[in-house]
C-alpha cells in the first residue's frame, strides 16, 4: 500500500477548508483516509497560528512508515521544522512567455529606429 500525506478538502463552495490526512494514494481526494493529522485554513492570514495546525509526532510516525507528503504538505512541514528544506530551482518560471518576448523585441526595434535619426542629426550638427 502506498501511503500519502495530503490535503482533503472540506468546507462549502468558495470557502475552502482542508484536513491534513494520511491515506492510501488510490483513494479519492476527499474519500476514505486512515488518520486525520491536522487542518489548514487558507482563508486566515498567513501569520495566524490557526492557519495550519498539525500533529508533528503523528506526521513523523507516518513519514517513518514510508508515507510520501505532497508538494504543498512538504512545504508546510518544512516551515514547521519537521522536514529539512529542499533546494528548489526553476529558472524558467521568471522568464516571460513567447508573446511577451515578441512584444519586447518589437519595442526594442522601434526604440532603435527612433534613436537612429536622432544620432544622424547630431552627427550632421557636429560637422
Amino acid at each position: 500500500m502506498s501511503l500519502k500525506i495530503r490535503l482533503a478538502r472540506a468546507g462549502s463552495k468558495k470557502r475552502p477548508f482542508y484536513r491534513i490526512v494520511a491515506t492510501d494514494s488510490r483513494m479519492p481526494r476527499d474519500g476514505r483516509f486512515i488518520e486525520k493529522l491536522g487542518t489548514y485554513n487558507p482563508l486566515l492570514p498567513k501569520d495566524s497560528e490557526e492557519r495550519v495546525k498539525m500533529d508533528a509526532d503523528r506526521i513523523k510516525h507516518w513519514l517513518d512508515l514510508g508515507a510520501q507528503p505532497t508538494d504543498r504538505i512538504a512545504r508546510m512541514l518544512e516551515n514547521a521544522g519537521v522536514l529539512h528544506k529542499k533546494e528548489r530551482s526553476n529558472p524558467n518560471k521568471a522568464k516571460p512567455g513567447k508573446k511577451a518576448q515578441e512584444r519586447a523585441e518589437a519595442r526594442a526595434a522601434r526604440a532603435a529606429e527612433a534613436a537612429a535619426p536622432a544620432e544622424e542629426a547630431a552627427d550632421q550638427g557636429a560637422e
